[in-house]
């Protein structure tokens, strides 16, 4: 999903538990220019709900979701564009 824009950051989440993904995808968001794209890779079964979630609530567009690999090693994979945010509270 990797693409060798200048514009696509990668954030491995891997090993990390709810509510860091979560957490560190929305600092990462929030770091990032309109246009610019986020791929975040993470092993948290709950990433599947909480990310969609989070991309919504940034006004951000998830482009894709994929899910790798299976039992016991499964990766959940994001591709993210962010677009132009509402102000934060």
């Amino acid at each position: 999903m990797r693409d060798e824009d200048p514009d696509c950051v990668d954030l491995d989440l891997s090993g990390l538990k709810c509510p860091l993904p979560v957490l560190r995808t929305r600092k990462a968001l929030r770091g990032l220019a309109a246009g610019q794209t986020l791929v975040v890779t993470c092993t948290d079964p709950l990433a599947a709900l909480d990310i969609p979630n989070l991309v919504r609530e940034e006004g951000a567009r998830l482009d894709a979701a994929e899910r790798l690999g299976g039992p016991p090693a499964v990766r959940l994979r994001f591709r993210i564009t962010v677009s132009a945010r509402p102000p934060h509270s």
